[in-house]
């Protein structure tokens, strides 16, 4: 990694303005985070992060840099070899989730793991369950720690409180940092006096790995006897704890392993494997890709796998290295740039400076990929795959995981028009939820259309408002095959 960052961004004491000018130019940033309440560790890796962009670094990896990955070991071949190697490494794993998100981009304003996921049941309630099933069938300790933000964790531990039997040994909840945004045109922290919440954003994922260390979670994870620590998003209830790929990682002694999956034309912007010309493997984001080469980036057959952000860590070997490099990773950096205020698309540019977590595959020596299914990849992003979520396209099984229906390989596809974007919207048009989608290929959806109770969705099918009235779907109405429906005829 160290490589890589010295051709693709200058480290701290490489910036040509000296080291006088960059303190007099931080201590603005320095201030107001030890105002905050942050970490000096935490300012520091700031520090290192806002030299490089004060330098001129994009955070790009032009191609040359990242080179197509074949050939990686595949879950599908394992057969149980390794699950002896897993059922001994159990005592000693940890399920990591990451819970900050607020769902802002689905209208939510609390924990977006506090959503109904399956029935009734919530995303958080979900996880919960699939962790009780595992302790109870292996005897397992086997703690759900969360890395939660400031809007995240009070609301959250006040649902997990009411699962009076869910007790453990190990934090159930550590805080991520946050970072203040940088004027583009000054590199001055940001000010937005209508709002100053709007001054800061979250620093990325790639903050899980200080995060740990700073809140004493690692710590305390370590002195419990902790060593292995499966980490996934919070909205993926595809993502649990499987023991033939802790028995992998555990056998083969990885100090990291990403799961990866094949990528389709749906992932060919979401960040892929690749590696570097001298074998290391590196994840390369889109807002890592030089502008030029976007489309060799969505290249899905050159660039074959992406980060499915499910990640293992051997806990000793990441303490290990953070206190060999005094708490800078030397993650690339993701410099993105956007308004000061989302809601305010001419309000003056800034720069947040993001790392990913997933690559850390470039840090740790050895590191791995494995490629798995993708059922262990059910991310719910927009409202398109909530609906989904909710229909009969998945069951949840007695150890409450995700399963596609009889007969399913894939989901179906869904594609919801603006009138759907934010919850309450989505639960306006489908009051009853979602229609049957079982034997679904597609659905689209266009306009301001209202579905009745026990809809069913057959093959392809196409909804949509043509008129100035809004659209009602009738109870038990069955869509598809070449079936079109609009405002004026109402016709099945």
């Amino acid at each position: 990694m160290l490589q890589l960052l010295e051709r693709t961004a200058p480290l701290v004491d490489e910036s040509p303005i000296g080291e006088p000018a960059l303190d007099r130019r931080f201590a603005p940033f320095a201030a107001k985070m030890a105002q905050a309440g942050l970490p000096e560790l935490v300012i520091q890796l700031f520090r290192h992060y806002y030299a490089q962009v004060v330098a001129g670094v994009t955070g790009f990896i032009p191609g040359d840099e990242a080179l197509p990955v074949e050939n990686l070991p595949d879950f599908a071949t394992f057969n149980g070899r390794y699950r002896a190697a897993g059922q001994a490494a159990l005592s000693r794993a940890v399920v990591l989730k990451l819970n900050g998100g607020l769902g802002t981009s689905m209208g939510m304003h609390g924990p977006k793991s506090l959503l109904r996921a399956k029935g009734d049941l919530s995303f958080l309630d979900i996880i919960v369950r699939q962790i009780m099933h595992l302790r109870n069938e292996s005897g397992a300790r086997a703690p759900l720690v969360l890395m939660d933000s400031f809007h995240t964790q009070r609301a959250t531990l006040d649902a997990l409180s009411r699962y009076a039997d869910f007790v453990q040994d190990a934090p159930l909840s550590f805080l991520q940092h946050m970072a203040p945004k940088v004027c583009k045109q000054d590199f001055a922290p940001a000010i937005w006096p209508d709002d100053p919440d709007k001054e800061w954003c979250p620093p990325g994922h790639g903050d899980l790995y200080i995060a740990l260390a700073t809140s004493g979670t690692l710590s305390k994870l370590l002195d419990a006897g902790y060593e292995y620590a499966f980490v996934s998003n919070a909205d993926n209830l595809g993502a649990t704890l499987d023991v033939d790929i802790l028995g992998y990682f555990a056998a083969n002694e990885l100090p990291f392993l990403m799961e990866v999956a094949h990528r389709t034309q749906a992932d060919s912007k979401g960040g892929h494997l690749a590696r570097r010309p001298d074998g290391q493997l590196i994840l390369r984001e889109i807002a890592q890709c030089p502008s030029n080469e976007l489309e060799k980036f969505q290249d899905i057959t050159r660039y074959a796998y992406f980060n499915t952000n499910n990640l293992w860590l051997h806990l000793p070997t990441l303490q290990r290295v953070l206190t060999e490099r005094k708490g800078v990773l030397g993650l690339p950096l993701i410099r993105n740039e956007k308004p000061v205020d989302p809601t305010d698309l001419k309000s003056y540019r800034v720069y947040q400076l993001e790392t990913a977590m997933g690559s850390a595959i470039a840090v740790f020596e050895g590191a791995q990929a494995v490629c798995v299914p993708r059922e262990r990849f059910i991310p719910i992003k927009k409202n398109n795959d909530l609906l989904v979520l909710w229909s009969d396209a998945y069951r949840l099984t007695a150890a409450s995981r995700l399963e596609l229906a009889a007969g399913r390989h894939e989901p179906p596809l869904v594609f919801l028009d603006e009138h759907y974007q934010l919850i309450d919207d989505l639960c306006a048009h489908f009051p009853h939820g979602a229609p049957s989608l079982a034997q679904a290929d597609e659905l689209r959806v266009e306009g301001d259309v209202y579905f009745g109770k026990d809809v069913t969705v057959i093959g392809r099918a196409r909804v949509a408002q043509t008129g100035a009235q809004p659209l009602h779907i009738p109870d038990g109405a069955q869509l598809g095959a070449a079936r079109h429906h609009d405002s004026r005829t109402h016709s099945l």
